[in-house]
């Protein structure tokens, strides 16, 4: 995996420009680009083409958002179609702009130290994401685990942070 390549591709998808809105704008963004990098990659390996089309089949998007989550996090959505809308969750969960901002509104509502080293960093929110907020105290499964920490260090290992 060529990371300084991915690094480009999934920052411009995050940062792309689309019009979000919703219950809950992003203001305060928590979770940093590189960290969002990297949950994707754990999460879903960044594949923009395994979208969703029906909700109730699970997850959806680069982030596998679920529709409890895309709730919990303030029912984004892009183009200003209202969140009631009965394809409102799963174009927000497939846009990566929108998904991005729903995790960053996700990791506002529950904010917490998941493994308890004091600080709240990119870590815990890659539990949080994965274990969802109440039982992020949890193992993470070896996979998600193993791509999110080796992302993580060849970050570092550029001079990332």
């Amino acid at each position: 995996m060529q990371i300084s390549g991915l690094f480009h591709v999934c920052v411009v998808c995050i940062l792309w420009p689309s019009l979000v809105c919703g219950q809950g704008h992003v203001l305060d963004k928590p979770v940093t680009e590189l960290c969002l990098n990297c949950i994707c990659e754990a999460i879903s390996g960044c594949n923009a083409s395994a979208v969703c089309i029906n909700p109730e089949k699970g997850t959806c998007g680069i982030f596998r958002i679920t529709w409890a989550y895309w709730v919990d996090a303030g029912k984004l959505t892009i183009n200003g179609e209202l969140p009631e809308a009965e394809h409102a969750f799963i174009h927000c969960a497939n846009d990566p702009h929108c998904a991005a901002n729903t995790v960053q509104n996700y990791m506002k509502q529950f904010n917490q130290d998941c493994n308890d080293d004091g600080e709240m960093d990119c870590h815990d929110y890659a539990r949080i994401h994965k274990l969802g907020a109440y039982s992020c105290k949890g193992e993470l499964p070896y996979k998600y685990q193993s791509t999110f920490e080796e992302c993580i260090e060849n970050y570092e290992d550029q001079g990332f942070e």
